[in-house]
């Protein structure tokens, strides 16, 4: 697991370390030593640890005037153990909704595992949201059929397209606005 790093094709227009207003923002990385780890088996130092001992994320792109970030996501979801929904909603979600931010584009082909709780902070974060969304994209199947065992696919979008989609070959901007497309075609 220590060779899956976090998406690092657009550092070049955005990077979380150097946004005054992330909430890593100043945070400094090493490229030699593996201090965070799943379980017993460490992960690449650029992502971050924001609570959860077993979920890590990256943000990869957040634009204030569209209102809009995207999240690289790593690791065991466990609601159930760790509430790394609350977490996640305290630490990081608050922050970015305190800003501006209600559309949230989470990726998460390395999201292991999900082990659910209950939906309450899920129904909060889409409360919060008010005007914006919260589209999943190419998590595996069984985390997905977790998610709709629990009724959270009601505060959630993914499936179709978004299970599939080749993002890393998007600019963050042609990436929202496809996802945009969409989450609006299906809520429309």
């Amino acid at each position: 697991m220590h060779t899956i790093e976090p998406y690092y094709g657009w550092n070049h227009i955005y990077r979380a370390e150097e946004d005054e207003n992330s909430p890593f923002f100043e945070r400094e990385y090493s490229e030699f030593y593996f201090t965070n780890a799943i379980y017993n088996y460490v992960i690449h130092p650029q992502w971050d640890e924001f609570g959860s001992p077993t979920l890590y994320l990256k943000i990869l792109f957040v634009d204030y005037n569209e209102s809009y970030c995207i999240l690289e996501m790593m690791g065991e979801w466990n609601d159930c153990i760790h509430n790394d929904i609350m977490t996640l909603k305290r630490e990081i979600i608050d922050v970015l909704i305190d800003l501006g931010i209600d559309k949230f584009i989470l990726l998460g082909e390395n999201v292991l595992n999900f082990h659910s709780s209950d939906d309450s902070y899920y129904e909060e974060w889409f409360a919060d949201a008010e005007e914006g969304w919260i589209a999943m994209i190419n998590f595996r199947d069984h985390v997905i059929q977790e998610f709709c065992s629990q009724h959270i696919d009601y505060y959630v979008v993914f499936g179709g397209e978004l299970d599939e989609m080749e993002w890393r070959k998007l600019s963050p901007k042609n990436l929202y606005k496809k996802v945009s497309d969409i989450v609006c075609h299906r809520l429309g």
